[in-house]
């Protein structure tokens, strides 16, 4: 059946804005608030958060402010569910305990750094989004429809052709909210929204920010110390001082709350500069004392003048109606399966993330380009070096060594490009995971077939050019086996830089990679053969996969040869065997190598995916 089309004549959604829908805005209290962090092995702990408490109704532009380390991040990560981990306290949604599951269902948090994907436009980011974010019953034609009213809201339509890494600093700022909108989250949660923008991009975004807020939504950011015109355009401020509530309220109930406790604002001063002296100490500890102890550490809603609340009458995205039992009901949640958990199915996830990384590979120098280059440029260079010695029993020693140096091309090249750029994609994947985009299992499995064609035709490139510049037995069986050990090398070296990628930056990455491809060297039979190793350390030979690639390629090269041609009188290792002997390498283990390869490419990968798990959920509760 065809899905049902939401949009009118002239390709507009249908309801995508409708009025009075009270029943879908999200109201968010908390009650006793505190949040722990540990400072280290046998140092103790500290709280940041210390007994708060809070209120931000809807259709408001609420503020979190205070000095730096007052506490405003962590109060944010916490009550948007980003961080759990030593979190104290009371936390509803609509005066009913907050269910996680649900709660990310209406909301969204938009972190401080732009968290996009540089290589494509914003209206391919918009469109995958779209397809990744709305259900399965809206048509293609209403997906446009929104994204270019969205579009156009925020003032980007201009830029729809535009890749990301082009725009300024006030349209990826704007991008990254537009991409949240998609779905028309209720609540939203943004830090440091102003971070890095000009004095008018900060204006502009504030005030995309109120419009929204008066559309129904409930918006939450922290921000430092706004200027006079950017503090006046929130509804709410809630400020914070050492992990403790100062005021609660309008911006505009700021001045007559500090006179009412004999904190006067001077006059022509910034209320926002002198509140945050005043959280800072400049005026003395106790005036700090006096704040707290009058708003009863965030109790008090005195200074919250209702009156002044707007009427929520507009956007609310016909695809997020919201059952009130869905974020209102206090009962715990039935488990649910991940893919229930996101709106759309695991295989339009699949298809969503295999055609973006087409897209980034088709654009990416680093990941296909220079990948396919580099292999050309080693395969002749190395050629050239050891040119014509395959079929020679006097250089059968320097074609043992090109045999390693094939190894340490591919696994060295490839753990090393994966241990540069995955770090950057740990954080968009953060970002977008815990949004609810996309479940984890199919990034990773996208992420895994993306991979296969690039590394195939970089390794069929890099095996022809060097196998007939050097000269090797022009036989396909072996030309076939020399192939899948190089294809599977690269697997399984992309597989550890995914690991090492995954728990490290870009600089210890580079520290940690080389000295686990040093190790491995170690007891790769390759300087000092496996023969000669100590018995203590035998151990070392069975987890290096280096040795059973090089065991492999020495097989597939020399297994059952004839006489090598030698020009010399007397050729010691005309035969092949007498230098195997000496090397320590079998020749009748190759199908044993290979399987062994293999169950180390299936325990990495998995490796891999389990600490891609870790990580990303240690981030999202750190």
């Amino acid at each position: 059946m065809e899905p049902k089309d939401n949009t009118n004549g002239v390709g507009q959604p249908k309801g995508l804005f409708i009025k009075d829908r009270n029943q879908d805005q999200v109201e968010l209290k908390f009650d006793n608030l505190y949040y722990t962090v540990s400072l280290g092995f046998n140092k103790g702990t500290k709280d940041v958060l210390k007994n708060i408490s809070g209120h931000f109704a809807p259709s408001q532009l609420v503020a979190i402010m205070g000095p730096s380390g007052a506490g405003k991040s962590s109060l944010l990560d916490v009550i948007s569910g980003y961080n759990l981990k030593g979190v104290r306290g009371k936390i509803t949604v609509n005066k009913a305990e907050r269910q996680l599951d649900q709660f990310r269902r209406v909301s969204c948090y938009i972190q401080q750094d732009d968290r996009l994907q540089p290589l494509l436009t914003v209206g391919e980011n918009m469109q995958i989004a779209a397809n990744l974010k709305l259900t399965a019953d809206k048509t293609p034609k209403y997906k446009e429809a929104v994204i270019n009213e969205i579009l156009s809201t925020l003032g980007l339509e201009q830029c729809k052709f535009t890749r990301t890494a082009r725009l300024s600093g006030g349209q990826k700022k704007r991008l990254s909210i537009a991409l949240e909108l998609i779905n028309n989250p209720m609540i939203m949660f943004l830090d440091e929204p102003t971070t890095g923008l000009d004095s008018s991009s900060c204006s502009q975004c504030i005030s995309l920010l109120r419009l929204l807020a008066h559309q129904g939504r409930t918006i939450i950011c922290t921000i430092h110390q706004p200027s006079a015109t950017l503090f006046q355009m929130f509804d709410q401020v809630y400020i914070l001082s050492r992990g403790q509530c100062l005021y609660q309220g309008s911006t505009g109930n700021v001045v007559p709350y500090l006179s009412k406790l004999e904190l006067p604002c001077p006059i022509y001063h910034n209320p926002a500069d002198f509140v945050i002296e005043l959280a800072c100490g400049d005026h003395g500890n106790d005036k700090i004392d006096k704040m707290i102890n009058e708003i009863q550490n965030g109790k008090c809603s005195a200074w919250t003048d209702q009156n002044d609340l707007p009427v929520a009458n507009v956007p609310v995205n016909e695809e997020i109606e919201i059952p009130q039992n869905r974020i209102t009901t206090g009962a715990k949640p039935k488990k649910h399966k991940e893919h229930v958990y996101h709106e759309t199915s695991s295989y339009n996830q699949l298809k969503c993330l295999l055609h973006r990384g087409i897209i980034k590979c088709a654009r990416d120098p680093d990941l296909t380009y220079l990948r396919i280059g580099v292999n050309i440029a080693v395969s002749v260079l190395l050629g050239s070096l050891f040119l014509q010695i395959g079929d020679d029993g006097n250089k059968i020693f320097d074609n043992y060594n090109l045999l390693f140096s094939v190894l340490m091309h591919h696994v060295g090249s490839t753990l090393m490009l994966n241990i540069i750029n995955f770090p950057s994609e740990i954080s968009i994947l953060t970002k977008e995971h815990f949004n609810r985009w996309y479940s984890l299992k199919m990034y990773y499995i996208a992420l895994n077939i993306l991979d296969v064609p690039i590394s195939t035709i970089g390794c069929l490139i890099f095996s022809v050019i060097i196998y007939l510049m050097t000269g090797q037995p022009m036989d396909w069986s072996r030309f076939g086996m020399f192939t899948l050990i190089s294809w599977l090398m690269v697997l399984i070296a992309q597989s550890l830089g995914f690991i090492i990628g995954i728990w490290f930056n870009v600089i210890n990455g580079n520290f940690v990679g080389p000295i686990i491809v040093v190790m491995l060297m170690m007891f790769s039979g390759f300087g000092v053969n496996l023969r000669d190793i100590p018995c203590y350390l035998k151990w070392g030979t069975y987890i290096s996969f280096l040795r059973y690639g090089l065991e492999a390629l020495v097989a597939a090269i020399y297994k059952d040869r004839p006489l090598l041609p030698c020009d010399d009188l007397y050729c010691h290792y005309k035969y092949s065997a007498k230098f195997l002997y000496e090397v320590a390498m079998p020749v009748d283990q190759f199908g044993n190598d290979v399987i062994a390869l293999l169950i180390s490419l299936v325990v990495t990968r998995v490796a891999a995916y389990y600490m891609l798990r870790l990580r990303v959920r240690a981030r999202e509760s750190l």
